[in-house]
C-alpha cells in the first residue's frame, strides 16, 4: 500500500473509480444549480423591477427559479446516497487493508509497540479517511463551483470585478495553505500522543487485576493523568493553530464582502448596473464567503487528519521484516530439521549458535533447558514468527522462507501455556483451528480434549460467550479448549510450549491424557518446565545458551549426569521436600 498520506487515500479512489467519479459528478451538478439560483434570482428581480408590472414577464423566470431549486436539492440527495456507500465501503476496506497489513509484521514488532495504541490508529485512520472523503465531495467541491461560477457570472456585471474576486481569494487560499503546512507537525504531535493515551488505557484495563493486587489505582491514575496531560497540551496547540487560520479568514473574507457590495451599490447609483445585478453580487458575494470559510476549515481540519494518517501510515505501513513467498509448503510426513542456524533480536546477544537438529517425521522431542537457553526461540523460528539471521529451517526437506507463512502455519497446531481465546462463543474459539467445520467436529474435538463434559453443564453450552480473553473460564478450561482447538486443526506438526507448567495437580493430570490422545501419530515437540512431561518421549534436547549440549532418550540420559540429569533431580527433590509440607497442612 502507498505509504503517503495522499496517494495512500487516492489508492483508495482507483478501487472505485465510477463511484467516486458518479459522486463528484452529482455534487458540480449540484453546486452548479445553486450558483445558477443567484442568477435566477437576477433575472426575477430584474423583471420585477420594469415599469411594466406584466405577470408574463415574472412567470418565466420564476419557473427557472423554482426548477433550478428541485433540480440542486435532487442532485444533492442523489449524492448524498452515493456518498454514503461509497464512502463506507472505501472505509471499511482501509481498515481491513491495515489490520491485514499490521498482523504480517514479525511478533518482535509487537513487543515495540502498544497493542491498544496500534487499534486505535487504524480506527482513527479510517475515521480521518471518511471525514476527508466526506468534507472533499460536500465542503471543498462545492465552493469551488460557486467561485468558478460567480467568475463567470460577475463577467456579466463588470469584469473588474471578476478579476478582483479572483485576486482577493487567490491571495487568501495562498494564507490558509501556509498555515496549513505549517500545522502539520502540530497535528501529528497530537495524533500521536492521543495514540499513545489509548494504548496506555488499554494496557491498564488489560492489567486491573495486577492495579488492584498491588493497591495501584492512584498510581495509575496520576500515570494516565500525566500522559493525558500531554495529549491536552498536544491538543490545543493544535486547535488554536486552526483557530488562528480561521480569524485571519474571517477578517479576509469580511473586507472583501463588504467591499463587493460597496461596489455594486456605487455602480448602480451611477446607472452602471441594475437592481437585479447589485442582488447577484450580493447573493454570489455571501455564497462565497460562507462557502470559502467552510472550504477554508475543512482545509486547515484536512490538515489535521492528513498528520493523524501520516502518524499512522509510518507507524503501521513499516516494510514487513518477514519477506512471504507464493509457494505453498508441500508437506508429507513432518520432517523438522535445523541446519547451522544463528538468530539474535536487534541490538541484542546472540540466541541461538550454530544450531543443528533433525526431527524425523512423527518423532516426540522434548526440548529442555535453563531460562534463556533459546527454548522459546526454537519453537518461534519453526512457525516462522521470526526469521533466522544465517542457516536454515527445513520441513520435508523445503526451507520455510520458501514458502508462504500461511501454508506452513496451517501444517501446525500450537498450545501454549496460556491459551489465548477471542470473546467469542465456545465453539467459534474451537472452530478457529478448522474454520469450515461443522457442530459434530466441534463436539468431538472437545470429547478428545476432555472438555465437552464441562461445557455442556454451562447454561449455554457451547454457544456460551467466553469473555475477553476467556475469563469466564479456568485456566484448565482454556487449556482444554486449546488442546480442542489443536485437536480440530488435525495439523501433523504439534508444538506444546510448557503447556501444563502453570497447572494445578488434577487439571494437570486430566489435561496430559487430552495430550497424550492429540500427540498420536503426529511430529511433536514439546517445551518441557516439568520434565516428567517429556519422560515418555523418543527424545530430550537440552539446549543451554543457545546450543545444543544433550540429545539422547530420557531414560538415558537420566543416568548420564549431565545436565539433564541434573535437572531431573532437583526437581524430584522439590517434590519429594513437598510431600511432607503438604501432609501436615
Amino acid at each position: 500500500m502507498p505509504d503517503t498520506p495522499a496517494r495512500f487515500l487516492w489508492h483508495y479512489v482507483r478501487q472505485r473509480p465510477w463511484h467516486f467519479s458518479g459522486l463528484l459528478l452529482l455534487i458540480i451538478g449540484a453546486a452548479g444549480c445553486a450558483v445558477s439560483v443567484q442568477y435566477g434570482m437576477k433575472v426575477l428581480v430584474d423583471a420585477m423591477a420594469t415599469d411594466q408590472r406584466s405577470q408574463a414577464n415574472v412567470w418565466w423566470p420564476l419557473g427557472v427559479f423554482i426548477g433550478l431549486i428541485a433540480v440542486e436539492n435532487l442532485l444533492w440527495r442523489l449524492g448524498g446516497w452515493l456518498g454514503c456507500s461509497t464512502v463506507v465501503a472505501s472505509v471499511v476496506d482501509i481498515r481491513v487493508d491495515l489490520f491485514r497489513h499490521l498482523t504480517g509484521h514479525p511478533m518482535r514488532y509487537f513487543s515495540e509497540h502498544f497493542a491498544g495504541a496500534l487499534g486505535n490508529r487504524i480506527t482513527a485512520l479510517g475515521s480521518a479517511a471518511g471525514q476527508i472523503y466526506g468534507g472533499l465531495a460536500w465542503k471543498i467541491v462545492p465552493p469551488i463551483v460557486d467561485f468558478i461560477g460567480a467568475i463567470v457570472l460577475l463577467l456579466t456585471v463588470d469584469w473588474r470585478m471578476a478579476a478582483t474576486l479572483v485576486g482577493f481569494i487567490g491571495i487568501v487560499a495562498a494564507i490558509i495553505t501556509s498555515f496549513g503546512i505549517r500545522g502539520r507537525a502540530k497535528h501529528q504531535r497530537f495524533a500521536a500522543q492521543a495514540a499513545r493515551v489509548g494504548g496506555e488505557l488499554v494496557d491498564a484495563v488489560s492489567n486491573v487485576w495486577t492495579i488492584k493486587a498491588f493497591a495501584a489505582r492512584d498510581r495509575e491514575s496520576a500515570r494516565l493523568a500525566e500522559q493525558i496531560g500531554y495529549e491536552a497540551v498536544a491538543h490545543r496547540r493544535s486547535w488554536m493553530y486552526v483557530e488562528k487560520a480561521r480569524v485571519i479568514h474571517d477578517i479576509c473574507l469580511s473586507l472583501m464582502a463588504g467591499g463587493m457590495l460597496i461596489w455594486a451599490i456605487g455602480m448602480w447609483r451611477a446607472g452602471a448596473v441594475s437592481a437585479g445585478d447589485v442582488v447577484l453580487v450580493s447573493a454570489l458575494t455571501f455564497r462565497i464567503l460562507h462557502g470559502s470559510r467552510d472550504l477554508a476549515l475543512t482545509l486547515v481540519d484536512t490538515t489535521q487528519q492528513l498528520g493523524a494518517i501520516a502518524d499512522t501510515l509510518q507507524i503501521i505501513l513499516q516494510p514487513h521484516a518477514l519477506v512471504d513467498a507464493d509457494a505453498p509448503l508441500a508437506m508429507a510426513e513432518g520432517d523438522v530439521r535445523f541446519e547451522h542456524v544463528r538468530f539474535a533480536y536487534p541490538d541484542r546477544p546472540a540466541l541461538l549458535h550454530d544450531l543443528n537438529l533433525h526431527i524425523p517425521a512423527g518423532q516426540k522431542v522434548g526440548i529442555v533447558g535453563p531460562s534463556g537457553a533459546g527454548k522459546s526461540t526454537l519453537i518461534a523460528l519453526i512457525q516462522r514468527l521470526d526469521d533466522v539471521e544465517s542457516g536454515r529451517v527445513l520441513i520435508d526437506g523445503q526451507d520455510i522462507r520458501s514458502v508462504s507463512q500461511d501454508s506452513l502455519r496451517e501444517k501446525i497446531a500450537v498450545v501454549p501455556q496460556e491459551t489465548a481465546l477471542f470473546n467469542r462463543s465456545i465453539a467459534d474459539n474451537i472452530r478457529y483451528g478448522r474454520p469450515d467445520a461443522n457442530d459434530a467436529d466441534v463436539q468431538e474435538a472437545a470429547r478428545h480434549a476432555f472438555c465437552d463434559g464441562f461445557i455442556r453443564e454451562l447454561p449455554q453450552g457451547y454457544d456460551t460467550q467466553v469473555g475477553e480473553r476467556g475469563v469466564m473460564l479456568s485456566g484448565g478450561q482454556r487449556q482444554r479448549l486449546g488442546i480442542a482447538r489443536a485437536f480440530l486443526k488435525d495439523a501433523p506438526i504439534l508444538i506444546l510450549d510448557e503447556a501444563t507448567s502453570a497447572l494445578d495437580t488434577e487439571s494437570e493430570a486430566e489435561i496430559q491424557a487430552a495430550l497424550d490422545h492429540l500427540m498420536r501419530d503426529r511430529t511433536v515437540l514439546a517445551v518441557a518446565h516439568r520434565l516428567s512431561t517429556v519422560i515418555g518421549f523418543d527424545r530430550v534436547v537440552v539446549l543451554q545458551e543457545g546450543r545444543v549440549i544433550e540429545d539422547g532418550n530420557p531414560a538415558q540420559l537420566r543416568g548420564h549426569g549431565g545436565v539433564f540429569d541434573g535437572l531431573w533431580q532437583r526437581q524430584a527433590a522439590g517434590f519429594e521436600q513437598a510431600a511432607p509440607d503438604q501432609t501436615q497442612a
